[in-house]
């Protein structure tokens, strides 16, 4: 088909992201899928041959080459090659798939776990899977476009809560038909804002309406709680999220996504989700990858204190200079910009000192709060954090953003 010779809807729509897309290289201002040429030691890469702090990075306890977690990924290639027979249900699993599922079940203490061959379709099949038309699903207003989709795919009735807001939630609940079967939804950390959902009230609100809680926690393994294990460890709650989802591509340096819970539940989507049933396996190298990351997090708790101390020093820092980083209280770092043109020109002039942060902008977020979407890990020293904090600062100072 020739895109020019017709017009709808469709190629209206790809006219005016095109439109959008070349208005903001014209200005020089795209900064989106720059190829990483090399990864360096100290949270530090490669780009456009100048080696940059990278400030960008899920892999919030460093552990993207992580010699166990390479070799692991060596070893499994050795012995399965570099794929699998098909899907998972007919011969595609291989006995790393059950390994890795047993391992997550025993981080997150649930009686079983399932994976996926991402994180997006982790929580498209997982919610699809459980709801559909007549019931409700209620989602938290800044969820991650994942779960919104997932949400929307079931047919369910779709209830957005004021973000964290748990009297509105409340209110939602209390008006929803008492006999329906009803699904509260929620990230742990959120990825944009780095804030964390109020978990116990949460908790409290799904046990008083009968309604089953899932919590996405994308940005919390390996981030929140003493030992890592996620936000139920954070809040001293124990057992209490009825679908634990996360994914295999942020802390832990590989690629996918899991559900753990009740024996029953995972059956259940082992045999009715049909992101299982009609995907193809995990590559046995990102299984076993996977696999090691999860037993390296718990050997080596002191990648957490380091994160932790990374992460104070860093929005402490930011704040003391006069940003406004919303209400983060973890790795994810946002440094609020208000518009488009700004948050665009700031990261101009951060890479332009060879501190590699990134621009998110509407519509991924609200329309005036544009922003870099900075994060630290357990890699960075405190010294490169305190460079990195300067060049943010004597840009933003430049621009009038700060004193």
């Amino acid at each position: 088909m020739d895109f020019h010779s017709v017009d709808n809807n469709s190629t209206r729509r790809i006219a005016a992201l095109k439109q959008r897309v070349d208005e903001i290289k014209k200005h020089d201002f795209y900064f989106y899928n720059q190829a990483v040429e090399e990864m360096l030691p100290d949270s530090k890469v490669r780009v456009n041959g100048r080696v940059m702090g990278m400030y960008a990075s899920y892999s919030y306890l460093g552990l993207v080459g992580h010699p166990r977690i390479n070799e692991a990924a060596k070893r499994a290639v050795d012995k399965f090659g570099t794929g699998t027979n098909g899907v998972r249900t007919l011969a595609g699993t291989l006995t790393i798939h059950n390994e890795l599922e047993e391992t997550i079940s025993n981080f997150k203490h649930t009686e079983s776990a399932i994976t996926y061959t991402s994180g997006y379709v982790t929580n498209l099949t997982t919610i699809s899977s459980l709801m559909g038309r007549g019931d409700y699903v209620f989602s938290d207003k800044i969820n991650h476009a994942s779960i919104v989709d997932g949400c929307l795919m079931s047919g369910a009735e779709f209830r957005r809560f004021r973000h964290n807001d748990m009297e509105h939630l409340e209110g939602l609940l209390k008006n929803a038909p008492a006999e329906v079967s009803k699904l509260v939804i929620a990230d742990s950390v959120f990825s944009m804002d780095g804030d964390i959902i109020d978990l116990p009230k949460i908790v409290e609100l799904s046990k008083k309406y009968n309604a089953w809680l899932m919590i996405d926690e994308a940005h919390s393994v390996g981030v929140l709680g003493k030992t890592g294990t996620g936000i139920e460890e954070h809040f001293g709650m124990g057992d209490v999220i009825d679908i634990k989802m996360g994914t295999l591509s942020k802390t832990i340096p590989s690629v996918g996504g899991y559900v753990a819970g009740k024996k029953e539940l995972i059956d259940f989507l082992r045999h009715g989700s049909r992101a299982y049933i009609f995907s193809a396996a995990l590559p046995p190298a990102q299984a076993a990858a996977a696999n090691e990351a999860f037993k390296v997090i718990l050997d080596e708790p002191e990648r957490l204190d380091r994160l932790n101390a990374n992460t104070q020093q860093f929005i402490g820092g930011l704040k003391s200079m006069g940003f406004d980083t919303l209400l983060t209280e973890t790795a994810i770092v946002p440094v609020l910009c208000g518009t488009d043109e700004k948050a665009f020109e700031l990261t101009k002039r951060c890479q332009e000192q060879d501190v590699f942060v990134l621009p998110v902008v509407s519509p991924a977020v609200q329309e005036g709060l544009s922003r870099l979407r900075a994060t630290v890990t357990a890699a960075h020293n405190p010294a490169d954090i305190e460079h990195a904090m300067d060049v943010i600062y004597q840009a933003g100072k430049a621009m009038g953003m700060v004193k």
